[in-house]
């Protein structure tokens, strides 16, 4: 990684995984003006991973897509989208464990999204169920 104030050469001097986030934090220094900043790392999931619908042809998967599900479906409370995006980071890691060859099928997003809302809010899976039919 370049310095995000001189361009040049950086190297790693801490590094942590943030399993809740599915990032990695990272301090950075400068090799030639010794800055010092932080950057955090995300996997890209649409370039990695593929969702199989019912018609069987892949489409990239969307995490924003993902949340924006989640978000109509918690519209009722006050915390909404941190519910959302917190649910969303919860269902990804779940997954992630079934992820086989890169590829999920859209009935288990269904399912896991299902699951996490059931345990999180019951009106909020309702809503969910009411417009995803597992696949």
């Amino acid at each position: 990684m370049v310095c995000v104030y001189c361009g040049q050469k950086t190297h790693v001097t801490n590094s942590r995984l943030q399993r809740r986030s599915n990032q990695v934090w990272r301090r950075r220094e400068c090799l030639s003006c010794h800055a010092l900043f932080t950057t955090n790392e995300a996997v890209d999931y649409a370039a990695t991973w593929t969702v199989r619908g019912a018609s069987g042809r892949p489409q990239p998967f969307m995490r924003d897509k993902l949340l924006l599900s989640l978000y109509k479906s918690l519209e009722h409370r006050s915390d909404a989208l941190v519910a959302a995006g917190d649910l969303a980071d919860t269902v990804i890691r779940k997954l992630s464990s079934s992820i086989t060859q890169g590829s999920v099928a859209s009935g288990a997003i269904t399912t896991t999204v299902t699951v996490a809302l059931n345990r999180f809010d019951k009106p909020a899976s309702v809503h969910y169920q009411a417009f995803h039919t597992s696949s």
